[in-house]
């Protein structure tokens, strides 16, 4: 059997050429921009830079603003990552299990994929609107006076809120892909040998789902820490304030509002490093009970 392959060594690395050229300009350049900056303390209209040396990592690891936004950071990436998961998992069983209209019923979950985050962002405005908001009527129906915008936990509810419905329509198309791709004789296997569904779920179904939701772990992370930032900005209202905002909406807020340049580039460096850091625990750690075949 022939085996496929190049002519000349410079097809390959000419075919991966405008991939590496995006990846250098748009990643590459910037990261090794922001690592520069933050060791100056800069003139926010470009006319000279002070060396400082540490002192923007210093600052910001005393600042106790920061370190609170950094705890809400990580409740915020904790309760989307795990309430997406686990409604879209819900919603993936249910769909796979649905025979009559299942094309209607799949179209209907994964629709919210295409709204972009400001409209997301924008549609959760609307619904938490203090006037004639539905959810906001529905929280005073309870008797929970939600004010977004003004009180802290209210804004935080609503940005996750939006956040895991936005979410959930990318989870659902991966596990309902992954119940869909356990083979039939594994499935009445499971079937004689438990007649339980709970059991049959967690004993046979999950742990094949284990490389999908390995998958999922990690992007659903990406998304909280860094794809929400649309959905935060268009919920504060570009206002802050004491408002809960993430560490790249943060980063956003220091350099281009308070044109601390330096200081946002290290609290850049600082969100890389621990991006970083956590992917390759999940890799070394989590991906040596997962498997594959």
């Amino acid at each position: 059997m022939k085996r496929a392959g190049f002519s000349t060594k410079w097809m390959p690395i000419l075919l991966l050429m405008p991939q590496l050229v995006i990846i250098a300009i748009f990643f590459y350049w910037p990261a090794w921009h922001a690592i520069q900056s933050s060791f100056y303390l800069q003139d926010p209209f470009g006319f000279g830079s002070t060396f400082v040396g540490l002192d923007n990592y210093t600052d910001l690891l005393g600042n106790s603003e920061y370190r609170r936004v950094a705890m809400f950071t990580l409740v915020f990436t904790v309760l989307v990552t795990f309430f997406s998961l686990a409604i879209a998992l819900l919603l993936a069983v249910k769909a796979d299990n649905v025979l009559r209209g299942a094309r209607t019923y799949r179209t209907l979950l994964m629709w919210v994929y295409a709204v972009a985050p400001p409209v997301a962002g924008f549609i959760g405005l609307i619904m938490f609107d203090q006037s004639w908001g539905p959810l906001t009527r529905l929280a005073g129906f309870f008797g929970w006076d939600f004010v977004l915008g003004v009180n802290f936990n209210d804004t935080a509810a609503a940005m996750v809120l939006v956040s895991v419905w936005k979410q959930i329509p990318v989870n659902f198309i991966f596990f309902l892909s992954g119940l869909q791709s356990i083979p039939r004789s594994v499935r009445e296997a499971a079937l004689i040998d438990n007649r339980s569904a709970t059991g049959r779920f967690w004993d046979v179904t999950f742990p094949l789902l284990a490389p999908t939701g390995f998958f999922l772990l990690i992007i659903n992370i990406t998304y909280a820490l860094f794809d929400t930032f649309g959905i935060v900005d268009t919920l504060v209202k570009g206002e802050p304030g004491n408002n809960p905002m993430t560490l790249v909406y943060k980063v956003y807020v220091d350099g281009f509002r308070g044109n601390d340049l330096g200081g946002s580039s290290a609290q850049s460096v600082i969100l890389m490093v621990l991006v970083l850091a956590l992917t390759i625990f999940q890799f070394r750690l989590i991906d040596r009970r997962i498997h594959y075949t």
